[in-house]
């Protein structure tokens, strides 16, 4: 058996994230820097003596992460903004009739990073640095045991893997949600696009575009990040109780490119999918003595808008400090009670109809400052700015929903959270018309 002082299970944002702080040069809680050193300031490990630190990655197949992209919202200057394909500092939301004004987000951009180039970023950093080891293995059980706890798993060559550690972090997804008042998935497909023409407007990203059709139950818009004049990434994404087939998705998506948007030839080059619970559910920041969970498996994910990377750096930053100075390593929430609260109001009032999601979120984009509610969005209003916020809601649907959530029981939910299969990686092939 192996011993070490910290395990990170899990190589995606969420572990590789929490690699990143813990190497990340300079002062243990310090501000994110843009040096590419080797972390020596690596805090202190059982018995005094320098941290160790190993994480476990999945090997490739199903448990591995498929490559897909983060986006996220805050000024210039942010610690990966060498890493980033695009940002953009104007923004549009499109009502189901068409309208929406091109909105600045000044102070703020809004980001795109590719899981690819993080994870090479990352992992040229962990492979200078002597203290972190890399195993790949697929983890089976993480338990408690004497003075810390045991990860089990099985190794890429088929031996098995038993690490002992003081601490264990761990990303992956709960094979079952906890109660919940309400569950949503927010799913989507997207493709990479190369046009024939230049259509997009590289300046501005389309956040939601609600001239989609939108279902019996939730909402349903296009997302549009171009990269260039003839590139972009284009998503059809859904928040409703349950996804769609395949054939569906790609439906959604030449209906959206060609009717809605008008593009004419295109080359799809890559696509992305995804699933991501939307939940009123209390997810466990801690699961046994020396056993957290990070990411979204840790609480990370904004309930009522499904982004979360953003939260994810707020609390592996917070962990890595912890570990970095010794202390209990307790994930915080990566979003407030007051969010959370307002979160499964939203999420109950879409759930039963009593809001229209499409005519909810463009009313708040044409009423509310781009910048302001983008920072409501991420948990970075005060509590009179979140009231201002509010009162541009449906009040009286939001207030019977309000009073409504205290009286209502949590259940399980059978299908949450259910990991998609990642469509393979895609031939370029011809879409549209000329």
């Amino acid at each position: 058996m192996s011993r070490t002082d910290v395990v990170i299970v899990g190589a995606g944002a969420a572990g590789l994230s929490l690699a990143h702080w813990l190497t990340e040069p300079g002062t243990p809680g310090s501000g994110p820097g843009t040096g590419t050193g080797s972390g020596t300031e690596r805090g202190t490990g059982t018995g005094g003596g320098p941290l160790d630190v190993t994480l476990v990655e999945a090997p490739g197949g199903p448990l591995r992460p498929a490559p897909r992209t983060w986006c996220y919202w805050e000024p210039p200057g942010g610690p990966y903004d060498h890493l980033l394909t695009a940002s953009w500092d104007r923004l549009r939301v499109r009502a189901p009739d068409g309208s929406g004004e091109v909105r600045r987000t000044d102070p703020l951009r809004y980001k795109m990073l590719r899981s690819t180039d993080f994870e090479a970023a990352v992992g040229a950093r962990l492979a200078q640095v002597p203290w972190v080891r890399r195993v790949t293995a697929t983890v089976d059980t993480v338990v408690d045991s004497p003075g810390g706890a045991e990860v089990v798993g099985t190794r890429a060559d088929g031996s098995p893997l038993r690490l002992r550690a003081r601490w264990v972090l761990d990303s992956r997804p709960p094979r079952v949600l906890p109660p919940a008042r309400t569950v949503l998935l927010q799913h989507f497909r997207g493709w990479f696009v190369t046009t024939d023409d230049p259509v997009f407007r590289p300046g501005t990203a389309d956040l939601m575009d609600f001239r989609t059709p939108q279902p019996d139950r939730g909402l349903s818009f296009g997302y549009v990040l171009p990269t260039g004049p003839r590139t972009a990434l284009v998503e059809y994404t859904e928040f409703s109780p349950g996804v769609i087939g395949d054939a569906a998705y790609d439906r959604a998506l030449r209906h959206y490119l060609g009717t809605v948007l008008g593009v004419g030839r295109y080359t799809v080059t890559g696509t992305e999918h995804g699933v991501i619970p939307m939940t009123d559910a209390r997810l466990p920041r801690r699961t046994g003595a020396s056993v957290f969970p990070i990411g979204a498996a840790g609480g990370a994910t904004r309930p009522a808008t499904g982004y979360t990377f953003a939260g994810t750096q707020r609390q592996t930053r917070a962990v890595a400090a912890a570990l970095r100075s010794g202390r209990t390593p307790l994930p915080p929430p990566a979003h407030g009670a007051r969010s959370r609260a307002m979160d499964a109001v939203l999420l109950r009032a879409l759930d039963t109809g009593r809001v229209g999601g499409a005519d909810f979120f463009a009313r708040l984009f044409r009423t509310v400052p781009t910048p302001v509610l983008l920072r409501f969005l991420d948990g970075g209003t005060g509590p009179v700015r979140d009231v201002s916020i509010g009162l541009r809601t449906p009040v009286l649907p939001m207030l019977r929903t309000a009073l409504e959530l205290p009286l209502l029981r949590r259940r399980p939910h059978p299908g949450a959270p259910a990991a998609p299969a990642s469509p393979p990686p895609p031939t370029p092939h011809r879409e549209g018309s000329p």
